[in-house]
């Protein structure tokens, strides 16, 4: 249960300890994280669907709808984070105050806190009763890790999560673990905001035609398999997302395309999955 005290220590800021889940115990109470209002999981069960990605643009459009707005970002991958790289604060180390607790990094506006800050690259994970002072914050996004295991249980269990964004693309092996991942927040009593659909097509720069790139079936269905996935759980396609060659560069320079490239496509997709979350949150 090591995977539910570091959630629950750096998530609430406090030292309290979780209970073990069994069917003999009661499930922990959950406590909201201090000055954080809003907790939105960026969720999908399928790893290299470009979640992590997802996260990072959407805290930044979230950020930039509103100059007021405070805007967090936790990365709960403990075994690969890679938020510290895409935000470019790879080997900065965060302070710790005078209550002991982790001061998040920040930059671009946001606030940061991620295993990859705390241990040494391609080091061994030992994580153990840490605290991050996170408040005053509107909104907390929380890049989970790829699967349905600990990582999400001991979010949902131990805070209250406002919803939960699902990642996926439409190759019919990202579909088949995504379903999987939707239920488990249902399970879960995790409201879910709606699906984005990454990786979905290909604008040429030279002629400008846009491909598809999951053709469901091969068929001349103009549905998506991410539409169609959203549509069986009756939840929003919130948006699609394109694969823009120079994404992958500026991830890897700590410049998010939000940030690298505010003009194109991505950008102003994610400004409307920004403003879509925004007022799923503000019901």
């Amino acid at each position: 249960m090591w995977i539910s005290r570091i959630l629950r220590s750096s998530l609430l800021g406090v030292g309290t300890k979780s209970k073990n889940v069994g069917t003999s115990r009661p499930l922990p109470k959950k406590l909201p994280i201090a000055g954080v209002q809003n907790v939105v999981l960026i969720a999908s069960a399928k790893g290299g669907v470009g979640k992590s990605t997802v996260a990072v643009n959407l805290a930044l459009a979230s950020n930039m709808l509103n100059s007021a707005s405070r805007i967090g970002l936790m990365d709960a991958d403990v075994f690969g984070p890679s938020i510290p790289q895409m935000m470019g604060l790879e080997g900065i180390e965060p302070e710790v105050n005078a209550k002991k607790l982790i001061i998040p990094l920040q930059n671009y506006g946001i606030k940061t806190m991620s295993m990859g800050s705390l241990i040494k690259k391609e080091s061994a994970v030992v994580w153990r009763g840490l605290m991050v002072a996170w408040g005053p914050l509107d909104t907390l996004f929380v890049d989970t890790p790829p699967g349905t295991g600990d990582v999400q249980l001991s979010i949902s269990q131990n805070i209250p999560v406002q919803g939960a964004v699902i990642v996926t693309t439409s190759h019919s092996l990202s579909l088949a673990d995504t379903r999987r991942g939707i239920e488990m927040m249902l399970k879960l009593n995790v409201p879910l905001i709606g699906v984005v659909e990454n990786m979905s097509h290909f604008v040429c720069p030279c002629c400008k035609t846009k491909t598809d790139l999951w053709q469901l079936d091969n068929t001349a269905d103009s549905d998506s398999g991410a539409t169609k996935l959203a549509a069986e759980y009756n939840i929003p396609l919130l948006c699609r997302l394109p694969i823009e060659p120079m994404m992958s560069v500026t991830n890897d320079r700590g410049q998010p395309v939000m940030i690298s490239h505010p003009d194109s496509e991505s950008a102003a997709t994610y400004r409307r999955l920004a403003a879509a979350v925004h007022d799923f949150l503000a019901r």
